[in-house]
């Protein structure tokens, strides 16, 4: 599975568990969704740095296989010779 998957699920898993037990403790829902994103954030930044880390790789990777330029297909190299050959038919 994708890291950027894997640290979404347990990012948003940590929110819900968080939000859940300060709603279970009896604080209000919108206080407790405010302490909930702060202290998922906290722990994610503190213990999923090697799985942000892999998350980081991946869209470097992602990014510098993008910005090559496409390999030319069989199709196009076919189309491309046809071209050229009719070019030079043409100039005589």
């Amino acid at each position: 599975m994708r890291a950027w998957v894997i640290y979404s699920l347990l990012r948003v898993g940590l929110f819900i568990a968080l939000f859940t037990l300060l709603l279970l403790l009896g604080v209000v829902y919108w206080v407790a969704a405010i302490a909930a994103a702060i202290i998922a954030l906290c722990i994610s930044y503190i213990f999923f740095g090697r799985l942000r880390g892999r998350v980081a790789e991946e869209l470097v990777a992602r990014r510098a296989a993008s910005s090559q330029p496409p390999s030319a297909d069989s199709d196009e190299s076919a189309e491309d010779a046809l071209g050229s050959e009719r070019d030079r038919g043409s100039e005589s």
